[in-house]
């Protein structure tokens, strides 16, 4: 799966971002999704493969989704068995993010980019369109930091996992008001805190890497997008879990059901029986072959925003495989016009 699909998905991250990448600083969140979501679709559309998305995006504002169930691939369409072959198809399902951060992207900010996570059919965890706590952590902390621990132990096992004093350690947590206690207790035991507005998948991500000044991502955020970061967490060797939040006096936000009780219903529906349940990466992931894709839309940690020039423009994407233990950044001139020379500034 992953000679066949390696490079396609690296096309269609791309294509995501250069369309929203059009509409940074525009003040239209809603627009920047939207392109992103179609130049996405249509790509994939073109891929010799059977997808089906098991995470869409958007369920929450009504914006524009690849929505859950949806099948994507030329061999979804409906002539397929003229040139399909049963024997030979590559079946997956797929998590996106077209526009990770559309506010982001909007209002010109660092850190939107656009996201997909892929595995064999059943290898992603199906998750609601609820919020999620998490904690995403360095190789080295793997299996040590625990989500069921206070803050305060954790910093003190990341501290001596990464041989850091706690007051050189990054904490990267939302600015959110659910998050205020969280990071009070943070900043009293001596680390400091990176607050971001939205797009905690980058932020996660940055955690797997040595020199992004980033130690662990705490707090709540969505749980489509803790899915996505598991998959490239697992990839990785990181520390990433997750814990449903299906209590809407949790998150303070309106926006993930009428009722707790309601809430715990639909899991039900969809085969979740422990609402509680405290998830490792290797379960929200759990495939044998998992693909993370990336492409910056604005700049951030990891990777640069797209930059457009007279007849084309250039990208960065990051693709990390379980398989090949790799996160190769790939760096990419898009040529849409015939430029006399290819811009490398």
């Amino acid at each position: 799966m992953e000679n066949t699909l390696g490079l396609e998905i690296i096309e269609v991250v791309e294509q995501a971002a250069i369309a929203s990448a059009r509409w940074m600083g525009k003040g239209d969140k809603n627009m920047a999704d939207h392109v992103a979501v179609e130049a996405m679709r249509e790509r994939m559309n073109k891929i010799h493969m059977r997808g089906r998305i098991v995470i869409g995006e958007g369920e929450r504002d009504d914006a524009p989704m690849l929505y859950i169930g949806e099948e994507v691939g030329v061999c979804t369409q409906p002539d397929a068995k003229n040139f399909c072959n049963p024997d030979e198809l590559v079946e997956i399902d797929i998590a996106v993010d077209p526009c990770e951060g559309t506010n982001l992207c909007a209002y010109g900010q660092p850190g939107s980019m656009a996201v997909l996570a892929i595995s064999e059919k059943g290898g992603l965890f199906a998750a609601p369109d609820f919020y999620m706590k998490k904690i995403a952590a360095p190789p080295a902390a793997k299996g040590k930091v625990d989500i069921n621990k206070s803050a305060t132990e954790n910093l003190k096992i990341l501290s001596e996992c990464l041989d850091r004093a706690i007051e050189e350690l990054v904490i990267v947590v939302m600015k959110r008001e659910r998050h205020n206690g969280l990071i009070a207790e943070i900043r009293e035991a001596g680390a400091r805190v990176q607050l971001i507005s939205d797009g905690d998948v980058g932020a996660a991500i940055s955690c797997g890497f040595a020199g992004t000044n980033i130690h662990a991502l705490m707090g709540i955020g969505a749980a489509p997008e803790g899915v996505i970061s598991a998959a490239a967490m697992r990839a990785m060797g990181g520390h990433f879990q997750g814990q449903l939040i299906y209590d809407p006096e949790v998150v303070k936000t309106g926006l993930i059901g009428e009722s707790k009780e309601a809430n715990i219903d639909r899991l039900k529906s969809m085969g979740i029986t422990d609402p509680d349940k405290v998830y490792d990466a290797s379960e929200l992931a759990s495939g044998d072959t998992v693909l993370f894709a990336g492409c910056g839309i604005t700049p951030g940690n990891l990777m640069e925003g797209v930059r457009f020039f007279k007849g084309g423009a250039r990208t960065q994407s990051l693709v990390i495989s379980n398989k090949s233990q790799t996160a190769r950044f790939v760096d990419t001139i898009h040529m849409t016009g015939q430029p006399k020379l290819v811009q490398l500034h």
